[in-house]
C-alpha cells in the first residue's frame, strides 16, 4: 500500500492525476499510477497541447487522420483516442468503486465557454460518442456554463464542472446539480444512482492573484506593508475550506434527503490547481490542507511524487472554519476584493485554455503543411 491508497482508505479522499499523455498509455505509466492508488484522471486543453507538442507520439496517427479530416477534426480524434485509452485503464477502478471513481475527464472546446447551447450540444455529443459510464465531460463554471450543467444533469449525464474560483459561483453549481437531478427525477427516472458529478474548485491560482494584489497594496502603503505581506498565502486554502463547508451544508436537509432516497450521489468537491506555484510555499500546501471525506484532489505528476515521498493523510479540510472565515475577512479589510479576484481568474482561465488550443492548432497546421509538402 502506498500513501495514495492511504489517502483514500484512511480519509476517503480520492487522489486523481491531473495529466494525460499518449506515452502514459503506451508504456504503462498510467496503469502503474492506478496500481499505486490513483483513482481518476483529469485533462484540459493545456494538458493536451503540451502532450501533443512535446514529442512524436501522435505524429503517425495525425498523418493518417489528415487524409479524411481537417486539422481541428484530427485533433479531436487524437483526444478521443487518449480519453478512450485512459477510460479502459480506469474501468476496473470504476467497477470496484461502484461508479464513484475511475473517471476520466474530457473538456469541451474553450471557444464554447460563453455559449450555453453550444456547450450543451458538445457535452451531449461527447457522451454519446464515448459512451462509457466513467466519462466526465468538463463544462466551465462560467455564467453561461452553469445552465448547461443543469441541462446535462437533467439528461442524466456525468459532468465535471471546472474553473471554479469562488464560493458564490460554487453555490450556483451545486444548485445546478440539485436542480438537474430534480428535473431528471420529474421526467420519470426514479433511480438517480447513475448520475455523477464533481465540482472542480481551483486553488493555487487564487493565492497567486491575491498575493500579487497584496504586494501591490504593500508598495503603496509602506506603513502597513509588513502586515499586508503577512497575509500572502492565506486566501486559497481558506476559500477552499469554506467551499467544503458549503458542500456539507447544501448536501444535507430535506431537499437533499429526498434526492438521496432516490439514489442520488453527492457532487464531490474536487481540488484542482494543487501544484505550488510559489517556491516559497511548501510543495504540498494545497494537498495537506484540504484533506477530507467525499472529496477529490487532482494532482500533477510532481505533486503526486511529493505526496508519495512525504505526504501525511490527516483530515484537515474542516479543522477550523472560523479561522478560515477570519482569513477572508482580513483580506477584505486589507483591500483585496475576493469576488473581483474570482472574476479575473475565470477570465484568465478561459483565455489560457483558448490560447493553448489556438497555439496547438497552429502547430498542427504547420505540421500538416510540412507533411503535405513531404517535409
Amino acid at each position: 500500500m502506498t500513501k495514495l491508497h492511504d489517502l483514500f482508505e484512511q480519509q476517503r479522499q480520492s487522489p486523481w492525476l491531473d495529466n494525460l499523455r499518449r506515452d502514459y498509455l503506451r508504456d504503462g505509466h498510467l496503469a502503474a499510477l492506478v496500481e499505486q492508488g490513483i483513482r481518476g484522471v483529469t485533462s484540459n486543453p493545456t494538458i493536451f497541447a503540451k502532450a501533443i507538442e512535446g514529442g512524436s507520439a501522435y505524429d503517425e496517427q495525425f498523418a493518417d487522420l489528415l487524409r479524411g479530416h481537417s486539422v481541428e477534426e484530427a485533433y479531436w480524434e487524437l483526444v478521443a483516442d487518449d480519453i478512450t485509452g485512459a477510460l479502459d485503464v480506469l474501468r476496473p477502478v470504476s467497477e470496484s468503486s461502484g461508479g464513484e471513481d475511475g473517471f476520466v475527464s474530457l473538456e469541451v472546446a474553450p471557444s464554447l465557454a460563453h455559449d450555453t447551447s453550444a456547450t450543451v450540444e458538445s457535452a451531449r455529443y461527447w457522451h454519446e460518442r464515448i459512451e462509457r459510464p466513467n466519462l466526465y465531460v468538463k463544462i466551465p463554471a462560467t455564467a453561461e456554463g452553469v445552465p448547461a450543467v443543469r441541462a446535462m444533469v437533467a439528461e442524466g449525464r456525468n459532468i465535471n464542472i471546472t474553473l471554479l474560483f469562488s464560493v458564490e459561483r460554487y453555490d450556483e453549481v451545486i444548485e445546478a446539480y440539485l436542480g438537474g437531478l430534480e428535473e431528471y427525477l420529474a421526467a420519470g427516472h426514479d433511480d438517480l444512482s447513475s448520475v455523477r458529478s464533481v465540482a472542480s474548485f481551483f486553488v493555487s491560482r487564487v493565492d497567486t492573484e491575491v498575493d500579487r494584489r497584496l504586494e501591490t497594496l504593500a508598495d503603496h502603503d509602506t506603513a502597513h506593508g509588513r502586515d499586508l505581506l503577512a497575509l500572502r498565502g492565506t486566501a486559497a486554502v481558506a476559500q477552499a475550506r469554506l467551499a467544503y463547508q458549503l458542500f456539507l451544508e447544501r448536501f444535507s436537509g430535506p431537499r437533499w434527503e429526498r434526492l438521496r432516497d432516490h439514489g442520488a450521489n453527492l457532487q464531490r468537491p474536487l481540488w484542482a490547481s494543487t501544484s505550488t506555484k510559489n517556491p516559497a510555499y511548501p510543495d504540498l500546501k494545497y494537498v495537506d490542507a484540504l484533506i477530507g471525506p467525499d472529496s477529490v484532489n487532482t494532482m500533477p505528476d510532481q505533486t503526486i511524487d511529493a505526496w508519495l515521498d512525504h505526504g501525511t493523510p490527516a483530515r484537515t479540510v474542516d479543522a477550523d472554519p472560523d479561522a478560515d472565515r477570519e482569513a477572508l475577512r482580513s483580506l477584505a479589510a486589507a483591500g483585496v476584493d475576493v469576488a473581483d479576484v474570482a472574476r479575473t481568474l475565470e477570465t484568465e482561465g478561459v483565455a489560457s485554455f483558448a490560447k493553448s488550443f489556438d497555439e496547438l492548432m497552429q502547430v498542427l497546421a504547420d505540421k500538416a503543411n510540412a507533411l503535405a509538402g513531404g517535409g
